[in-house]
């Protein structure tokens, strides 16, 4: 098994990604848009988190009429977060692009689902949040290409970029793999999860043992006082899992607010009720890589895509689709964790494991 030319979801013939961050001005937060080909891309989802900010996921249920959508937009700002879905719409419809609904060159409907995590206040004002104007910017950034070689930039940017993983400092990451038969498996993950990345036993992350080669060179290991300072910040009575004395309802102080956002892609040529199956399995690779996932507290979703500008898979290769949607999703997620970059805002400060495990040896 290898990565494919930029590890990344962009390594799924047809898609395209964009970011747009705020920082400064009381923002920590941003938008990404995962964009499919004109014609659409098969779509289906998956929901698991107790407290989802979602836009037109009813469309992805298997009973519902339409077979594929346009983009995918993750965001930050929680429930405000997905007004960035109406400015890639709009834009997507003077671009024409769309779901024809007549005759007009303007008869089209975009069709864009999404979700949102939860940053609000990380960069010191609730006021400050994506709009319209962000998914619009995400959007330009995707159709102007302008991923560097490696694929789309990672770490603190898009809706990665106020993510914070159980008090370490989270944000974006993707990977991909090419399938023996030539089909190409990708994931995106937006982690912000109230769960810990960790292994309680040695401080490393936990979905490291899903990493092929070239997805982290030169990966450090923790030193027992990175260790221990990594565990003290992600511990049970800091993270609000202790289940002891609730907080203070005045101030709300210690309540987790997260969400966990993947989409996982493939080229193969997947039916929409295949790519939400695709979408469940993958969530086991979310559940491997962040203890505990699926919570009341989290929102966490998982979108599975499909150009289906590959062949139509046999059940075999299907199977192994959806287990390697899986693991990749347990790769951008370490990924994610390995490019945040530290943040200190009038809101708190959250570190990146990279600099603690630097910065404790």
């Amino acid at each position: 098994m290898r990565p494919g030319p930029d590890n990344a979801l962009t390594d799924v013939d047809g898609l395209r990604v964009g970011h747009h961050t705020a920082v400064g001005n009381g923002f920590l937060t941003g938008t990404t848009v995962v964009l499919g080909p004109d014609e659409g891309m098969v779509a289906g989802v998956d929901v698991r988190g107790g407290g989802p900010a979602t836009r037109e996921t009813d469309l992805l249920g298997p009973t519902a009429s339409v077979e594929r959508v346009h983009a995918i937009v993750l965001s930050g700002g929680s429930a405000f977060g997905t007004s960035a879905g109406t400015g890639v719409a709009d834009h997507l419809a003077a671009r024409g692009v769309g779901l024809r609904v007549g005759p007009h060159p303007d008869a089209v409907v975009p069709l864009v689902p999404g979700a949102s995590l939860f940053d609000l206040g990380r960069g010191g004002s609730y006021r400050s949040r994506p709009d319209a104007a962000f998914g619009a910017a995400a959007l330009a950034d995707a159709l102007a290409g302008a991923s560097p070689a490696g694929g789309p930039r990672q770490g603190s940017v898009g809706a990665g970029t106020g993510a914070v993983a159980a008090g370490l400092k989270a944000g974006i990451g993707t990977a991909s793999v090419v399938l023996p038969g030539g089909a190409v498996v990708a994931a995106l993950a937006a982690v912000n999860a109230a769960g810990s990345p960790l292994d309680p036993r040695t401080g490393g992350l936990l979905g490291e043992p899903w990493l092929l080669p070239g997805d982290a060179p030169d990966l450090p290991v923790p030193g027992p006082a990175a260790r221990d300072r990594l565990l003290a910040i992600t511990s049970p009575d800091v993270t609000g899992f202790d289940f002891g004395p609730g907080p203070d309802p005045a101030t709300d102080a210690g309540v987790t607010r997260n969400t966990t956002l993947v989409v996982v892609a493939t080229d193969a040529a997947l039916t929409k009720v295949q790519c939400t199956k695709m979408a469940a399995v993958a969530q086991n690779g979310m559940a491997r890589a962040l203890n505990p996932v699926h919570t009341m507290d989290d929102g966490d979703i998982v979108f599975g895509v499909a150009t289906a500008r590959g062949p139509v898979p046999d059940p075999l290769t299907y199977r192994r689709i959806t287990v390697e949607a899986a693991n990749a999703v347990s790769r951008a997620i370490v990924r994610a964790m390995l490019a945040a970059d530290s943040v200190v805002t009038p809101a708190g400060q959250w570190p990146s494991w990279q600099d603690v495990v630097h910065g404790a040896r």
